[in-house]
């Protein structure tokens, strides 16, 4: 395996991703190989257990799950004599319970369109959901496309499908102030297209950019999407976490429902990633595949949860038209989110970090080029430089970062 680095439109890598949801997690921004990435999370995890440093590195949530959320739960789990909730699945719905398998229906009925039961399923996180797709559609030697940054998990992914990673990195401007100076390049974009290109990674809005796509870029991937025939997996698990802006399902584009795997994940959207609950909507041409994959792997998901995650749902529905300002997905978590992003900005620049405010999302990036010490002088490792800040931020300042 050949050990590409990729800088992502910078000559040094002098950027830093932080976790603003609750407490500050510093990520690396300069990704080098699946497998480099792994070595060295299991080397700062390590380092963090012989120094006992806080834990920043890892995107855990540590504030409270909403009460509503948990108190739904706690109900479920009261009632012992309701088997259908804590039970498999019925045979019928192995893909989902129906609860929440017909709640998603109502959730994403703006390109379902009446056909739930067969064009759902349910997943262990949304990881999973990801994990099917291209162990599903992807053969030896097929490309897939990545818009980098990118969350760490699609490449490695594609690569245990026997696929190859095409990676295309967004443009940036050198002083950038907010995520939406991350560019598309589309021209960039058709040009890593061939004959062996089967599916393209969409992560709206973007993880770790915080990057919301616009209607014209979506468009315009929408366009490239329908010319070279190719598959869209839309991670879509951070739709809720967007303020100010709006969310454009990818599969709401004309013609786009019919080639997309559109993936949400519960987790995400109600601050309970423990949970692990996640799922997948696509046509039944690209379904059946998927469905395969769950049948003889996991089967079925957690039932009581499934049930919980369709009530909270089901009241979030309710709000949405009733009186929105009352909604933890409309207005709760967006609120919660701008405010923590708001002040995470202020004390990075008060740190001497240059952050990127971002449009959604729960990370947020920032150059690390003004500060002085002695990870800016190269060592034996030959590791880039934002390795080699991060290793020191861990060692010297009690914070283990990835």
């Amino acid at each position: 395996l050949s050990k590409t680095r990729y800088t992502f439109g910078f000559a040094k890598p002098k950027l830093i991703l932080v976790l603003f949801a609750v407490t500050p997690c510093i990520l690396t921004l300069s990704v080098q190989h699946p497998i480099d990435f792994l070595v060295s999370s299991v080397e700062f995890t390590i380092l963090a257990a012989e120094r006992s440093a806080v834990n920043l590195g890892q995107g855990f949530l540590d504030g409270p799950v909403p009460m509503f959320v948990s108190d739904i739960l706690r109900e479920v789990a009261a009632h012992p004599e309701k088997k259908g909730w804590h039970q498999y699945t019925r045979v019928k719905f192995p893909f989902g319970h129906p609860h929440l398998v017909n709640v998603l229906a109502k959730l994403y009925s703006g390109f379902i369109q009446g056909r739930s039961l067969r064009t759902v399923v349910v997943t262990v996180g949304a990881c999973l959901a990801l994990y099917y797709s291209f162990i599903g559609f992807v053969n030896h030697g097929d490309e897939v496309l990545i818009i980098d940054p990118a969350y760490d998990s699609y490449a490695p992914q594609v690569l245990m499908a026997g696929g190859v990673p095409v990676h295309c990195a967004m443009t940036v401007l050198e002083q950038a102030k907010t995520s939406n100076d991350f560019r598309l390049d589309i021209a960039q974009l058709r040009a890593k297209c061939n004959g062996k290109t089967k599916m393209m990674v969409l992560n709206n809005p973007n993880n770790p950019t915080g990057k919301l796509f616009t209607r014209d870029e979506l468009e315009n991937i929408a366009q490239l999407a329908r010319d070279f025939n190719l598959i869209v997996v839309a991670d879509e698990v951070y739709e809720w976490h967007v303020w100010g802006k709006q969310m454009i399902r990818f599969a709401s584009l004309p013609g786009m429902y019919d080639r997309t795997i559109s993936i949400g994940s519960a987790g995400k959207a109600f601050s309970v990633t423990g949970w692990k609950l996640g799922w997948c909507i696509a046509p039944k041409h690209l379904m059946t595949p998927i469905r395969m994959m769950h049948q003889n792997c996991v089967f079925t998901c957690s039932t009581p949860t499934q049930e919980a995650i369709a009530t909270a749902f089901e009241k979030e529905l309710d709000l949405f038209t009733k009186s929105p300002s009352q909604s933890y997905l409309l207005t709760g978590l967006p609120n919660e989110l701008r405010t923590k992003c708001e002040q995470m900005y202020k004390m990075l620049h008060e740190g001497g970090f240059d952050p990127i405010m971002p449009d959604a999302g729960y990370f947020m990036i920032a150059r690390f080029g003004k500060l002085d010490g002695p990870f800016k002088v190269p060592d034996a490792s030959n590791d880039p430089l934002d390795y080699r800040f991060v290793r020191w931020l861990c060692r010297e300042k009690v914070y283990v970062v990835f």
